[in-house]
């Protein structure tokens, strides 16, 4: 091959090296946006099951003259209350857990970078 070709192919694996680095980041980062949203999904999913359990029970004290039905109903309310406050509280314990591993994060395509240029000179390629 010719030099040009050569120095042209060195530039071309070099820009590459960069964008996979790049690309590696931002794959990372979205990892972390996804796992906040799934628990962000997760504590909807419970209040949507809180909110269900307190209109059934509502709906059963309110339509219904039997005693059993207005107890099965503040039943229902409690639960639903109850699940209400352990899914705040459970969301809370879980952002935080998500924001101390981001806080801790760091980017792996500098050791990826390191590793690479400790294997290439051990093998006498040096790009």
């Amino acid at each position: 091959m010719q030099v040009p070709e050569q120095d042209e192919i060195k530039r071309l694996k070099k820009k590459l090296r960069k964008l996979e680095k790049k690309n590696t980041e931002i794959r990372d980062e979205m990892a972390i946006q996804r796992t906040i949203f799934a628990n962000e999904r997760t504590f909807m999913a419970y209040l949507r099951t809180a909110i269900a359990l307190i209109a059934g029970g509502f709906a059963a004290i309110k339509f219904s003259h039997l005693v059993y039905m207005k107890l099965i109903g503040l039943t229902l309310m409690l639960l639903g209350v109850l699940l209400a406050v352990y899914s705040f509280v459970r969301y809370l314990k879980k952002q935080k857990l998500i924001k101390r591993h981001w806080q801790s994060y760091e980017p792996t395509s500098h050791h990826h970078e390191a590793l690479y240029e400790k294997q290439a000179s051990r093998y006498g390629n040096v790009d």
